[in-house]
């Protein structure tokens, strides 16, 4: 059994299957961890999301910003935008059983020493506090799923503090594990900021050069296409940006190998991820 992590899929249906093809991926043996964002802006988000959700156990999937966008969209609290590519999901005979199974994803995964979660943590994090928060937003969720989204979108607070509660502190939540780039050591986030970090003298910094909490876990994340891949002892990020040109990308959690890669099979994506 192998675990196989992939980036930012977001409807790259063609690309997915050429990648799992030349990393020799079986789904009756292998695992895929996929970081989050599925869908929206690819062509083919329908294709990826019933794909995924065939492989049963053998996917490891945590939520992304524009998965929790899909499911706000369906439960009546968010409307499409011009450049989301989710109507097919919307309009499908088995949108319920493909969007029960996505809610049903976590924020973050923990296996052993290593952790997947979609953008980033803060550095007042560690594993199991950040596992237990994610279990916080999925009992929201399953409690009132359109009250949650209804106040989901939004970036305040700006910073963690354990006193937080109600949408406060399951929006940030949310916002740190699915859109958070950069951030100061005190955890004080910016969730405008979408390219490449400030230079100093900012005290913002790439989530991951802080000295965090979670360092006593190996992190594997997406999100930041700007950045690219990352490959460092203690992260691994794979989102290289196949939705906007780039590549799709995997890598064996288990080996010594280099990740593998596809190109985008061209097309033509608008809007900011």
């Amino acid at each position: 059994m192998t675990r196989y992590a992939v980036g930012d899929v977001q409807g790259c249906e063609r690309e997915l299957h050429a990648l799992l093809k030349k990393i020799g991926f079986r789904s009756d043996r292998d695992r895929l961890w996929c970081v989050g964002d599925l869908v929206n802006r690819g062509p083919a988000s329908l294709e990826v999301l019933r794909f995924v959700r065939s492989l049963g156990d053998n996917a490891v999937v945590v939520l992304g910003n524009h998965d929790l966008h899909l499911l706000a969209i369906a439960h009546g609290a968010h409307r499409l935008k011009k450049s989301d590519t989710l109507a097919e999901i919307l309009a499908a005979p088995d949108r319920e059983r493909l969007l029960g199974w996505l809610q049903g994803q976590p924020l973050v995964h923990v296996e052993g020493t290593d952790l997947m979660v979609h953008a980033g943590l803060v550095p007042q994090w560690d594993a199991a506090q950040a596992l237990a928060l994610s279990r916080e937003v999925q009992q929201a969720l399953a409690r009132d799923a359109r009250g949650l989204f209804e106040h989901m979108y939004g970036n305040e607070p700006e910073r963690w503090s354990d006193g937080l509660r109600g949408h406060d502190r399951l929006r940030f939540i949310i916002n740190a594990c699915t859109r958070l780039r950069v951030c100061t050591a005190a955890g004080e986030v910016d969730f405008e900021l979408k390219g490449e970090p400030p230079p100093p003298p900012s005290p913002l910094k790439p989530w991951f050069e802080h000295d965090g909490r979670w360092r006593a876990s190996r992190v594997v994340f997406g999100h930041w296409s700007a950045l690219g891949l990352v490959l460092g002892k203690k992260v691994v990020g794979l989102d290289t940006g196949c939705v906007w040109g780039g590549k799709l990308t995997a890598l064996d959690l288990d080996g010594t190998d280099a990740p593998a890669a596809v190109r985008c099979a061209g097309y033509r994506t608008i809007g900011a991820d």
